[in-house]
């Protein structure tokens, strides 16, 4: 008689977590006859600490690196401390003839050779396809007459890469940020919510601090939700290929570590957390045949948090749409749901 032979009997330990997660009701889900505000208070405090945040705040040591005139708007390349001693690479471009204050995107490249991706620039052999993949979110941001702010997210690009540009972050370099307390998806949040202190100080005649977007692309769109939970001068939240369930995605297939972030699952689901969103802007962007955060699922998890929002008479503030493609971003899709969202702020 063979293992196999033994029904209802698991010898794979993949398996065996996958059967773990059947049937695991996350113990902080939103429950209906609980008083909103009382649970995202408990849920963002929750998730806060399983992020590992806050950090230290720390000057920010603000440098203007160059400045470029380019076609269609200026490049400012800067620097600046998000905690002692640790410094984020950042360019904002501003289209040319600003007199006011505008709208802002923070544009997050996911795991890709860095944040010139996001700038439209081709640096390493693999550039010109993830470019091509929508993904120069600041190039297009700007097109559509916003400000737009590229960051070097940790463990990717200049933060972590090899010779040939690929991230180090996906050999789980990323890792022993566990052994303080800390994750790295925390650690980018912490970042994303530095460099909008900087905007607001350094960049402030540009920036209208009413209308910040954050968007972003798989590990982009990853650091996008969790700083939209998280950030609460985020108005526009636009995760991209990051929607699924834990379930269908993380659990289901391989990830960078950096998607693991240590107790979650016992706590929320992706609906969960893209309803600490609310009621501010969501838009949830997917790929018809993405194969690393399932379509079906990434439905599933969209009509969660929507009933959410139709609860709390937002129904109009949280939208999806659904790109004919894989793992990439879509922005013909998503900019005119975006300005959109911008008339109503």
């Amino acid at each position: 008689m063979t293992l196999a032979t033994f029904k209802g009997m698991i010898y794979n330990s993949n398996s065996y977590i996958k059967h773990i997660a059947k049937g695991f009701e996350p113990s902080m889900r939103y429950r209906y006859d609980t008083d909103f505000a009382a649970w995202r208070f408990c849920a963002k405090a929750k998730l806060e600490e399983l992020l590992g945040l806050p950090l230290e705040k720390c000057e920010d040591c603000f440098t203007v690196v160059s400045e470029t005139i380019c076609d269609g708007y200026k490049r400012i390349d800067f620097t600046f401390q998000s905690e002692k001693d640790y410094f984020v690479n950042a360019a904002i471009l501003i289209p040319h003839g600003v007199n006011a204050k505008i709208p802002c995107a923070i544009c997050l490249q996911g795991h890709s050779t860095g944040m010139h991706i996001s700038l439209g620039e081709a640096r390493f052999d693999v550039d010109e396809e993830l470019i091509v993949g929508g993904r120069d979110f600041a190039v297009r941001a700007v097109k559509e007459g916003v400000c737009a702010v590229a960051m070097e997210q940790r463990y990717m690009g200049s933060a972590g890469q090899n010779e040939k540009g690929k991230s180090q972050c996906l050999g789980g370099f990323s890792m022993p940020s566990l052994l303080f307390g800390r994750t790295p998806i925390g650690e980018r949040v912490w970042d994303v919510q530095r460099l909008i202190d900087v905007l607001l100080s350094h960049f402030g005649k540009y920036v209208d601090p009413e209308k910040l977007i954050c968007l972003g692309n798989s590990g982009g769109g990853t650091t996008t939700l969790y700083a939209s939970c998280i950030e609460e001068r985020i108005r526009i939240s636009v995760p991209s290929c990051a929607i699924s369930t834990f379930d269908a995605s993380i659990v289901a297939m391989w990830h960078c570590p950096c998607n693991e972030v240590p107790s979650i699952r016992k706590y929320f689901d992706m609906g969960d957390l893209c309803a600490l969103v609310a009621p501010r802007k969501l838009l949830v962007v997917s790929g018809e045949n993405d194969n690393i955060f399932p379509i079906e699922p990434a439905k599933e998890t969209y009509e969660v948090t929507k009933n959410i929002y139709k609860m709390l008479g937002e129904e109009d503030s949280c939208n999806m749409v659904i790109g004919n493609g894989g793992h990439r971003f879509y922005p013909d899709e998503a900019w005119p749901v975006i300005h959109k969202y911008l008339e109503e702020l």
